[in-house]
């Protein structure tokens, strides 16, 4: 009996075991076969882990940082009030202030903690934007407080400038709000020294804030104030100090046509950092017609592209190549009228500062000074100068040069100094050639552009009207 009982458990788990392999195997030849959960009033547990959804990322928000900080005039920093002399980029403004704080009642600033792309020298992009937007910023402040980072003016490393925190008030915000802050959170500038000034903690979150926004200098985008062209950018400034250096090269600029001569204009520019007007003659020949020409109007400002190269027989440099396609009018190799009614300086000289002084201009990357004789700044710039004698005359003589009857008046100053004029030929009202019997021994104020010729600066005088017999 006992064998029995054995026998039959094995034969009962053969069976089982036969029963599911068979299942096994059929479950292999068909679809994936899930058994079906017991039946239970209890819930089933799962081990899983849902994936979970990713929360929106949140477009970061202009912040402000200009408003949220407060002059305290009552802190250790040195302040006073200032009222703007002239622009010059976006970084750096020269200010009227109180005698007790410089004697010439100028002070030239350096905006602390920020470098906006340059815009006197080689134009960069957003170099105009950002001096635009100082320039309308403080254009519309109804007062300025400039103050200093310590209990004393520090210099830059120029040596002629101070760096300050520019505050403003407007009519429409009597509370004042720090310039160098809002240029930052505007995108405008790159940073300089940021962190490590009495606002630095500011300054940083202005400068993060701009570029998690994308805003300007960061946005990726083209600057809409910038040529992108093949030319170099350049300010007049900048081709007049280094000529050599653009020889041959296309350079684009900007400029005032002054006066129209001899197939060439002169075309000149202010500079607010030096205080002076830089020029350059611009050759168009017989190639540029319609439209060109129209454009190189005198008292047009204008955007000139061309090649910078050295005139022989003048023994300077001048450009020429300019071009317009009038089917491309805003090709950026094109000439560019940019507006209208303007005038040439045609700034009043001091003979002995025309014929002796020397100007030292101060690198800003390097901070080293180099000298210029100050004619060769003024060349090809408009001038006046009062008060000359007329010792003697040179007339050109050759009947077959256009020159024939052109005058070469020898000056000279009261205080001895020397200087030379050259006229075109002239003609009176009444179409007569006007000769040197009109100006000999004469006392005369004169108008013309600066030209150097045969080793010397003298003074070119286009039209009659611009020698007065006093």
């Amino acid at each position: 009996m006992r064998i029995l009982r054995i026998m039959k458990k094995k034969i009962f788990l053969l069976t089982t075991l036969s029963i599911l392999l068979s299942f096994t195997a059929c479950t292999k030849q068909g679809a994936e076969v899930t058994p079906a959960p017991a039946a239970t009033d209890t819930p089933i547990e799962t081990t899983s882990t849902p994936t979970p959804t990713p929360a929106p990322t949140e477009a970061p928000e202009f912040i402000d940082f200009a408003g949220s900080i407060k002059l305290d005039m009552s802190s250790e920093t040195v302040k006073t009030e200032a009222t703007v002399r002239t622009y010059v980029d976006g970084d750096t403004v020269h200010f009227n202030v109180p005698a007790s704080v410089s004697d010439t009642g100028l002070l030239k600033a350096r905006f602390i903690a920020i470098n906006t792309p340059e815009s006197t020298g080689k134009v960069e992009e957003y170099g105009k934007t950002a001096a635009k937007f100082t320039k309308d910023t403080l254009s519309k402040a109804t007062g300025i407080i400039i103050e200093s980072d310590t209990s004393e003016w520090s210099l830059d490393s120029t040596g002629g400038r101070y760096l300050v925190w520019i505050w403003y008030k407007t009519a429409e915000d009597p509370e004042y709000r720090n310039l160098n802050i809002e240029i930052l959170q505007n995108g405008l500038a790159i940073a300089s020294s940021s962190a490590n000034n009495r606002y630095g903690t500011t300054a940083v979150a202005a400068l993060n804030n701009a570029k998690a926004l994308k805003l300007n200098i960061y946005s990726g985008q083209k600057d809409p104030n910038f040529y992108y062209g093949d030319a170099l950018e350049l300010t007049l400034k900048e081709l007049r100090l280094n000529p050599e250096i653009y020889n041959g090269v296309q350079v684009a600029f900007e400029g005032v046509v002054t006066m129209n001569h001899d197939s060439s204009v002169y075309v000149e520019d202010y500079d607010g950092e030096t205080g002076l007007y830089y020029g350059m003659s611009v050759y168009y020949g017989y190639a540029l017609s319609g439209t060109g020409l129209q454009i190189l109007t005198v008292g047009n400002r204008v955007r000139v592209v061309g090649t910078c190269q050295y005139y022989e027989a003048g023994g300077t440099y001048q450009i020429s190549g300019v071009s317009y396609r009038e089917m491309k009018p805003s090709d950026p190799s094109n000439l560019q009228k940019i507006s209208d009614g303007h005038t040439g300086a045609f700034t009043l000289t001091d003979p002995a500062t025309f014929a002796n002084d020397v100007v030292y201009i101060t690198d800003e990357a390097t901070g080293n000074a180099t000298e210029y004789a100050y004619a060769y700044l003024a060349l090809d710039t408009t001038v006046s100068m009062k008060d000359l004698t007329v010792k003697s005359i040179y007339t050109t003589s050759n009947p077959s040069s256009s020159s024939n009857g052109a005058m070469t008046i020898s000056c000279e100053a009261p205080d001895g100094t020397k200087v030379n004029i050259r006229t075109v030929v002239f003609y009176d009202e009444n179409h007569d050639l006007v000769t040197s019997e009109k100006y000999e021994g004469k006392n005369i104020d004169v108008r013309g552009v600066v030209e150097y010729f045969d080793g010397s600066y003298q003074i070119k005088v286009l039209s009659e009207k611009d020698i007065t017999i006093n």
